[in-house]
């Protein structure tokens, strides 16, 4: 389990880019990310959060998740592997796989889920959404691939401008994943793949799950 408090202590942060702000910037937030297109849910606490997806997926459903420290925290990496659902989890499929290539091929299919959760690096007050990966199996699904998409995120990634939050993408969120890489994978991070998300067109796609808490990075 990668929580962030695991890697914090390893490295220095940005930190007035990872605070939780105030109510009215919640609201300002909440309001603009509304008028872009994406849903949004705000709730108080990361059992809430995990509460909520489990009532917004219904049985039968495939299911993916790209790597999300904020999703290992309110425990839903756990309980899509382990828990009582009647989700098709594509992960524990992927990871069933011995073969290298099987591997890589059902890991693109898998941008296709019907629901596809993860997290998001940071968010503008101003409506936009910011990620990155080093190899893009996260951020593929968000623009077009998967069904649906419910990105989760504390409420300490709102920031108030764009550029803000491209700032906290190179100053907050990679050095806590650069620690993280280095340990799970024994190689450094990068910023190599880079989504900003301006809008959703499709109605109804994606969900903005926000807590009202310091979670992941």
């Amino acid at each position: 389990m990668s929580e962030k408090a695991t890697y914090a202590a390893e490295t220095t942060i940005e930190e007035s880019l990872d605070d939780v702000p105030d109510e009215e910037t919640i609201e300002e937030t909440v309001e603009n990310l509304e008028d872009n297109g994406f849903n949004v849910v705000v709730v108080d606490s990361g059992e809430e959060a995990l509460a909520e997806i489990k009532s917004a997926i219904p049985a039968g459903a495939s299911v993916m998740n790209g790597h999300s420290t904020t999703l290992e925290e309110i425990g839903f990496a756990e309980y899509l592997s382990e828990g009582d659902h009647e989700w098709e989890s594509l992960a524990d499929e992927i990871w069933s796989i011995d073969d290298d290539a099987e591997r890589q091929a059902a890991r693109r299919e898998s941008q296709t889920a019907e629901y596809f959760l993860g997290g998001i690096n940071a968010i503008s007050a101003t409506g936009e959404l910011v990620a990155a990966d080093r190899s893009g199996s996260r951020i593929g699904a968000y623009p077009f691939a998967a069904e649906n998409v419910l990105i989760v995120s504390g409420v300490n990634k709102i920031v108030p401008t764009l550029e803000d939050a491209l700032d906290r993408l190179e100053s907050v969120a990679y050095p806590l994943e650069n620690e993280r890489a280095q340990e799970a994978y024994g190689v450094e991070s990068e910023i190599a793949k880079q989504l900003i998300f301006r809008q959703e067109l499709e109605e109804d796609r994606t969900t903005v799950l926000l807590i009202r808490d310091n979670f992941g990075y």
